[in-house]
């Protein structure tokens, strides 16, 4: 996708703030439309198919190819771990966190689903900032930025959102706090994006692989340990088939494209 007569770098920062917007789409729907529950675990199922297509064809591909195996390997396991260990701070005496439903009204339950929506967030944000790095990083490469990277980041955003902030709604956040916090995000996404173009593109390939492998950790360990479980809890049997077409969507973008 190319933007005439917009600058380079300028471009980088506006696919990465589209890219990002989705968060508000998630935020808004949390807010404005009361969800079924099994309409928000399809939402999930689908969106974590999206992001295991993305995370291996997008940016483990990618990171392999810049930086080798160790570099790779390296950012990837250092994704996983920044994640991890963001979520076990959060989880401390909330034994519902995993869940956006949450426990029945409560102090423990507004605790949990609390946590639950900023574990999710934390997600959001490791995953989110390097490929945010990676889409200016195809703007240097090709000075075209790739519609397919674009769109699968994008669709993968909105059931993560959704998913934090009605965790932060049942925790009593209210609705202009949480889109604060998500333009935030957004902001800091197009920054990332115009540093993917213009700072990160002059790094060794090692240190920008490594980079983009940490989305790609932190976004597995994100689906594994919320996405999929809270999924399947309500979806149950159609859980799979849902991520199935998440995946082939998101799969068909990149190859298609």
């Amino acid at each position: 996708m190319d933007l005439p007569g917009m600058p380079d770098l300028l471009a980088a920062g506006f696919w990465g703030v589209v890219s990002g917007s989705a968060l508000l789409v998630g935020a808004l729907l949390a807010y404005a439309v009361s969800l079924p529950r099994r309409a928000i675990a399809a939402a999930m199922a689908f969106g974590a198919g999206v992001l295991i297509s993305a995370l291996s064809f997008d940016l483990m591909e990618e990171a392999f190819k810049r930086g080798g195996f160790i570099s790779c390997a390296a950012g990837f396991l250092g994704g996983a771990a920044l994640y991890t260990g963001a979520s076990l701070l959060l989880a401390q005496g909330a034994r519902h966190r995993k869940r956006s439903a949450g426990p029945p009204p409560s102090a423990e339950g507004q605790v949990a689903d609390s946590q639950s929506g900023l574990a999710v967030t934390i997600g959001t944000l490791i995953d989110g900032i390097p490929e945010s790095v990676a889409i200016g990083l195809t703007l240097v490469e090709g000075g075209v930025v790739s519609a397919a990277a674009v769109v699968a980041i994008f669709l993968s955003n909105v059931p993560e959102s959704l998913s934090a902030s009605l965790g932060l709604r049942k925790a009593g956040y209210r609705a202009r706090s949480v889109v604060a916090l998500w333009t935030t995000a957004i902001a800091v996404f197009g920054l990332a994006a115009m540093a993917g173009y213009g700072f990160f593109a002059g790094l060794p390939e090692g240190v920008v692989a490594a980079t983009t492998a940490v989305a790609a950790g932190g976004i597995l360990a994100m689906i594994t340990d919320t996405m999929i479980p809270e999924a399947f809890e309500v979806a149950h049997d159609f859980a799979g088939m849902i991520t199935v077409a998440g995946f082939l969507t998101a799969f068909a973008l990149t190859k298609l494209a």
